[in-house]
């Protein structure tokens, strides 16, 4: 499935934009640098092939050699091979410079105000911010470029964050929680903030992104080094088989040109994936650029390919993440309305979520509209993590709204305990047990359908329950349905009772929950995972998730969280958007999907390449070879021109696909397989057939050979 946001983002075609082409042809030339190519084995013996070749033309020239315009054009198609080879690396670098270009635009010559006492913000010095060191507090005010990653140690502000997330919106940071990180570049556009600096110079967030969207710090993964050492090996293998066709034709009585020999190697040799293979690998990290997704390693992107376990926090993945009230469910002898009413009353001064939608239901539901604060002239009390509940007092009545056992708690108080609002009030009368049972019987219904309960109690008078419920995201439970039919088991990570937990696991539709989490739990749950062999991811924001992000084998920190989580993952969503875990999945598996597509087409594409140059080569000594000019190709010469052209041109035609990726589509491995066998695999054969005959038409048609 594509997301709305994925087909939003996709970026034009590089091949289409100019300021990417210009520069990425000059760099094709510059990777002849035989330092540079030897990165590549495949390219890298074609460029030595194309020198000695090239070599030995020269020399035929001065003497006087036979066939030298065949021998030329075998030569510069070779050269344009190891060429369009570096292009299509140089394009897929390109777009990750272009983009490094735009971060580079965001930094300016920043200065700091580093604070000389640390409880002192007027007494401060500035300095440019490339001489800050970890540990220095600054102080950044409204109009402030954050000089270097940091955590808000003291105040609040809205900071512009658009340098990094390209999200014109600004976020709020302050100091403790899990919203303290904060990014250099980044702009403060209200109040202001202390920040501790924790990068050093050159280290910075910044600095890393620049860095690695350039390629520069872009290593070949464990499979992409698999695959270099297997294109390798083959290149091996053909290297020794056309060095002893000379000897051999030797001794058949005839002889065969060096160019013919070195054009047999190279249409041999698996060239077309070893041209497009690092392009693949860049262009993957790229795609997740551009989807704001920072990948601090490749193998961090093809590990997101091979997941078999995902874990995804409950609130704000799976749920909205913010709990609405659906229903009142009064005690016998208490009317809804009433239950309602009380219910607003103690709400109106609760600007929480889940306070506005009580407000909003008994408005929506019996018409109780919300009153004028100041006319009321109430006490509110606020919710606090001590009492569990928050309310309101007017005219000596009051009303409380909570836990279910706060406010149990809280009707049996004894007269000499003072209530929120400092009064000792007289003793209540003790609440009856069916009372007492009938809510208790309420609260738990409500947990097990997934909600949570909330008490509500006027002038010692239990009235009923507020049912708040998670809402589950739409269209949520098909997409757990596509990885599930990608192999990939779906856990929901949560902090809420296993009732309340398993009730939404089920509506969601994931596989598994793990109920009243703590970070040990996590990270046991992914070690058992990995014991068993399975490649695990996670997201997480703060501090208590990075244990759990360092074990996963992707870890997705958000932006917005904790320098300790973005320290601890191998993957920051800028965007922090935590739903974005499944499309990080299936970037990785297109990566993936796309390496091994064009692994099967370029192996099948050099099947067909054998017809048209091994007939060619020994249809002289051997008349019965014959047989396998399938293609009719008309004279040895054109079909060795031909297959080194299509072999050139093949490379420039796939760029398009490795940078873009094969589409992603959810289904097994065995599915798969068959799909790039009948596609990649059968195109492999089919294209080299038409493409070289219409080359050796054109060829012949221009009497080039």
């Amino acid at each position: 499935m594509e997301t709305s946001t994925m087909r939003k983002r996709m970026p034009v075609s590089a091949l289409a934009d100019l300021k990417i082409i210009g520069p990425a042809i000059g760099l094709a030339f510059r990777k002849l640098d035989p330092r540079t190519l030897v990165k590549n084995p495949v390219m890298f013996v074609v460029e030595v092939v194309t020198v000695l070749t090239t070599v030995l033309f020269l020399r035929d020239l001065v003497a006087g050699g036979a066939d030298l315009g065949f021998t030329f054009q075998i030569i510069l198609w070779l050269w344009f091979t190891v060429l369009f080879a570096n292009f299509a690396e140089a394009v897929a670098e390109g777009r990750g410079k272009a983009q490094a270009d735009t971060l580079r635009q965001t930094r300016t010559e920043t200065t700091a105000k580093r604070l000389l006492q640390p409880d002192n913000r007027e007494l401060h010095e500035s300095l440019p911010a490339d001489l800050l060191q970890p540990g220095d507090l600054v102080l950044v005010e409204a109009g402030d470029i954050i000089p270097g990653d940091g955590e808000v140690i003291d105040g609040m502000a809205s900071v512009n964050e658009a340098a990094i997330t390209g999200e014109s919106a600004p976020v709020i940071r302050e100091s403790g929680g899990d919203r303290s990180a904060v990014t250099g570049g980044t702009t403060v556009i209200s109040d202001r903030i202390v920040v501790r600096i924790t990068s050093a110079k050159g280290s910075s967030f910044l600095d890393r992104m620049i860095a690695l969207v350039e390629g520069a710090q872009r290593h070949k993964t464990p499979n992409e080094v698999a695959l270099n050492v297997l294109l390798a090996g083959m290149t091996i293998i053909f290297v020794i088989a056309t060095a002893t066709i000379p000897a051999f034709v030797t001794y058949a009585g005839g002889s065969v040109p060096v160019v013919v020999v070195v054009a047999l190697f190279v249409t041999l040799i698996p060239t077309t994936i070893g041209a497009l293979l690092s392009a693949i690998g860049i262009a993957g990290m790229d795609r997740l650029v551009r989807f704001n997704v920072l990948a601090m390693s490749g193998r961090a992107v093809e590990a997101a390919g091979d997941v078999d376990t995902l874990l995804l926090d409950k609130t704000g993945t799976i749920t909205l993440g913010n709990r609405q009230a659906t229903e009142f469910r009064p005690l016998r002898g208490v009317s809804e309305r009433e239950l309602a009413d009380a219910a607003q009353l103690a709400s109106l001064a609760d600007e929480t979520p889940e306070g506005r939608s009580i407000v909003v239901l008994a408005k929506e539901t019996y018409g109780i509209r919300g009153r004028n604060l100041a006319e009321l002239k109430a006490n509110f009390f606020p919710f606090t993590a001590q009492s569990r509940m928050s309310g309101v007092e007017v005219d000596g009545s009051w009303t409380r709204k909570g836990a279910v056992d706060a406010i149990l708690n809280h009707l049996n108080a004894s007269p000499t305990t003072a209530n929120p609002a400092g009064i000792v009030r007289p003793q209540q009368p003790a609440l009856a047990a069916d009372a007492v049972h009938e809510i208790n019987a309420i609260a738990e219904a409500v947990a097990k359908s997934g909600g949570t309960p909330l008490a509500v109690a006027r002038d010692g008078r239990l009235l009923g329950i507020v049912h708040l419920k998670d809402i589950v995201k739409g269209g949520i439970r098909e997409r757990f349905a596509e990885l599930r039919r990608m192999g990939i088991r779906t856990i929901m990570i949560t902090g809420d009772n296993p009732m309340t937990a398993a009730a939404i696991a089920a509506e969601a539709g994931v596989d598994d929950f793990l109920a009243e989490a703590t970070p040990e739990d996590k990270l046991k749950l992914i070690r058992e995972e990995q014991a068993k062999g399975k490649l695990v991811a996670m997201c997480g924001d703060g501090t208590n998730d990075a244990p759990a992000l360092a074990q996963a084998d992707v870890g997705v920190a958000m932006n917005t969280g904790t320098q300790a989580a973005r320290e601890a993952g191998n993957m920051v969503d800028l965007d922090s958007n935590p739903t974005k875990l499944i499309e990080i999945v299936e970037i990785g598996k297109q990566l993936l999907m796309t390496r091994g597509s064009l692994t099967t087409f370029s192996i099948a594409n050099d099947v067909a390449k054998y017809f048209a140059i091994i007939p060619a080569m020994f249809l002289a000594f051997y008349p019965q070879l014959g047989a396998l000019n399938v293609m009719n190709l008309a004279s040895p010469q054109s079909a060795i021109l031909s297959a080194i052209i299509f072999n050139a041109v093949v490379i420039i035609g796939l760029i398009p696909l490795a940078l873009k990726g094969v589409a992603y589509r959810a289904i097994g491995a065995g599915p798969l397989l068959r799909r790039n066998l009948l596609i990649y695999g059968l195109g492999g054969l089919i294209v080299p057939f038409a493409g070289i005959k219409l080359i050796d038409m054109i060829v012949t048609t221009l009497h080039l050979v």
